[in-house]
């Protein structure tokens, strides 16, 4: 009798565990980040570096004049920021996993307070009932039907029990590897801190060493003779690379406003007061004579990205000596617009671009004023003056 009363609290007790597990092992599947834009900007960004460490290799092979020395600051410059980036990409990727880690590691513990729960509540009851004697549940078995359903139940109960036991030491390893990857993660988070700290400590130091030697050669006349020669060569090449493109001129499309009928209509390509403009210009300490291709613009504070003037194909984009990281969009018709100077580039070499469209961030890359733009319009590779075709402000 008291047998029975065993084998009929133990049934009760197989439908409680199985419905407690049911609950317990439902867990919806959650979705994984999708990581490769992240992995593909990181990659862009590495081959940025790569290809920069490159160029001041290069430039430091050539002869040396003040600008070509700019050059390399500028190249070093470009180098500490796009570092900097990369380690405030990592940064923030690795900030998200830690904040992801710190959020799962409450959902282990509660996981596994209920599955030790469950294991507790499992080995109390067997410690109860004791050990199971199953030459006696054959013999005192009603009929064949009770003692296979009876055999399958306790069945299953086992391989339950050993799951939950299983899971239970799985989610205690997995909470421990929780809790180890999240010191980590914070180790990786305050390295990569410390290492974009120093990169600008060393931009700081580069900014400095810019300042001084564009105050030298402003204030030093033998020095600005020189560089007055070093940039109109650059002028010269810059001449050359609009000729050689108008030679492989762009067709497009009718629908499209031809630029030459936009004179004193053209968007600005970036908000700023002028201060430097096209045509002839005389040092006022010097006495020197120059003559200006294009304008240059110092950008609005918190207003420093470049946009398109027109529609139009970017045919270059790259740095040029004298002017920086440059942008030249193809307008059609042998019209041409140039953006130097930029810190940043938008756009990549055969975008297509709209009137309007973002396509760098204004820095000082080339220059001798600071942040600025500098900004050129060509017709058939002739400079024109670019305040005669920008709106009226």
């Amino acid at each position: 009798m008291k047998f029975r009363e065993n084998l009929s609290k133990r049934r009760h007790l197989i439908s409680e565990i199985l419905l407690f597990l049911i609950l317990v092992f439902s867990l919806g599947a959650s979705g994984q980040q999708d990581v490769s834009e992240y992995k593909k900007r990181l990659a862009d960004i590495s081959q940025q570096i790569d290809q920069l460490k490159q160029r001041i290799k290069d430039e430091e092979k050539k002869e040396t004049t003040f600008l070509s020395e700019l050059d390399r600051i500028g190249f070093n410059k470009n180098l500490i920021r796009k570092e900097i980036s990369l380690y405030t990409m990592q940064l923030g990727n690795t900030n998200r996993e830690l904040h992801s880690i710190q959020r799962q590691i409450p959902r282990l513990k509660a996981k596994l307070d209920d599955e030790k729960e469950s294991t507790e509540k499992i080995l109390v009851t067997m410690y109860k009932y004791g050990k199971f004697n199953p030459l006696q549940f054959m013999l005192q078995a009603k009929d064949m039907g009770t003692l296979v359903s009876e055999s399958k139940n306790l069945t299953l109960l086992a391989q339950y029990q050993n799951k939950l036991i299983s899971n239970y030491l799985e989610t205690l390893s997995q909470l421990k590897d929780a809790e180890s990857t999240l010191e980590e993660k914070k180790k990786e988070s305050s390295n990569l801190i410390w290492k974009t700290k120093k990169k600008r400590q060393e931009l700081d130091v580069q900014e400095r060493k810019q300042k001084a030697l564009i105050n030298e050669i402003k204030e030093n006349k033998k020095m600005h003779l020189q560089a007055l020669e070093d940039l109109n060569q650059r002028a010269e090449q810059l001449q050359r690379l609009i000729e050689k493109l108008l030679k492989d001129e762009i067709s497009f499309p009718m629908l499209i406003v031809p630029l030459y009928e936009q004179r004193g209509k053209l968007p600005w390509p970036i908000e700023g007061a002028v201060v430097s403009t096209f045509g002839r210009q005389v040092h006022p300490q010097f006495r020197t004579v120059t003559f200006n291709n294009g304008i240059e613009i110092s950008p609005q504070k918190n207003q420093t990205v470049v946009k398109s003037i027109h529609p139009g194909k970017v045919v270059v984009c790259d740095y040029l000596k004298g002017f920086g990281n440059v942008i030249i969009i193809d307008h059609g018709m042998s019209f041409h617009s140039i953006y130097g100077h930029c810190a940043e580039f938008l756009v990549k070499n055969g975008d297509l671009v709209k009137t309007g469209q973002p396509i760098a961030i204004a820095g000082d890359t080339g220059s001798l004023e600071g942040v600025t733009l500098y900004f050129q319009i060509t017709s058939k590779a002739k400079p024109i003056d670019p305040l005669k075709w920008l709106r009226r402000r």
